[in-house]
């Protein structure tokens, strides 16, 4: 499997994962608390569009930068319309791999669709635990991503990105130890967020 359709691949599983987490999302949840510090849902909604955007151009114009918010009537049906959109481009691209111009560097297309991948599924997440549902990674990918994360968040590049990893006790799903790992604690019921995180992948 070539580099850039096995980051296709996740960047496709995350967008779905994520996209199926908006259907839980009512108008008077958009005020409620997020697992991301200081973000409400409509704002963690928002954020999420904006990176699923950087990801479709990286993807289907070999860079990053200003990307036109898509219509629609609120936060849940913008990033629905984004996702959908990112979506039909992964599909549509072709296998082989290319640079992607990121500000004045330039990383493989493959490099950064995991970790647009991994920004998706851990914020899907996070919609989901704001909506008061349990809605685990689904495991494969969970498992991809737990490969790479460390290699995409080293312990020295967390700040404005990722808070500390949370330890786990004792025996846990492969999502429960990527939202863990990404500085989430993992979902237990009804009760106030103690997992938190900074900021995007993209930022830094």
């Amino acid at each position: 499997m070539a580099a850039l359709a096995s980051g296709l691949e996740l960047a496709e599983s995350a967008a779905s994962y994520a996209l199926a987490s908006t259907a839980m999302v009512t108008p008077p949840m958009l005020s409620r608390a997020t697992p991301c510090r200081a973000w409400d849902l409509a704002t963690l909604l928002d954020h999420v569009t904006d990176s699923a955007g950087v990801l479709q151009e990286a993807i289907s114009a070999g860079r990053t930068g200003a990307v036109a918010a898509p219509g629609g009537s609120g936060p849940v049906a913008r990033l629905r319309r984004q996702l959908s959109a990112l979506l039909a481009t992964a599909a549509a691209a072709g296998p082989a791999d290319h640079p992607v111009a990121i500000g004045d560097r330039q990383l493989a297309a493959s490099v950064v669709a995991i970790t647009g991948a991994t920004e998706l599924a851990i914020h899907g997440w996070d919609i989901a635990v704001a909506c008061g549902r349990p809605r685990p990674v689904p495991p494969v990918l969970a498992v991809v991503l737990l490969a790479t994360a460390p290699l995409l968040v080293p312990a020295g590049a967390r700040h404005g990105l990722f808070a500390d990893p949370v330890p786990l006790r004792g025996p846990a799903c492969p999502g429960d130890e990527l939202v863990a790992f990404l500085g989430r604690q993992p979902f237990s019921g009804p009760g106030p967020f103690r997992g938190d995180c900074d900021g995007s992948a993209w930022s830094a």
